[in-house]
């Protein structure tokens, strides 16, 4: 029997935080879970212009891998600490456009 779809898309999902330096990515969603002294911050994130189907990257890493990350989404680079980062939730590849 095939994996239910959103296990699978749980197994290949993490956050842009924990994404690869380099390693090339699209935005699946926010972490809208998150408590609520975030919600300003998750609003922000859309702003900017971090929505499902967008291709993102971490272009940079301060020393020590700590913060802050720089952070190419579209054609747009942004940087955002290791906490603001976790809050957005990254893929190998795109959704479909269905689940987008």
């Amino acid at each position: 029997m095939p994996p239910h779809p959103t296990a699978t898309r749980a197994a290949v999902e993490r956050s842009l935080a924990e994404l690869p330096l380099r390693a090339e990515a699209w935005v699946h969603g926010l972490c809208m879970d998150a408590p609520q002294d975030d919600r300003e911050l998750l609003l922000r994130l859309v702003e900017i212009g971090f929505l499902p189907g967008q291709r993102v990257s971490v272009v940079a890493r301060a020393a020590g891998g700590g913060d802050p990350l720089a952070v190419r989404v579209g054609r747009s680079t942004f940087a955002l600490r290791r906490r603001e980062a976790a809050l957005v939730r990254v893929g190998a590849m795109p959704l479909p456009p269905a689940a987008q």
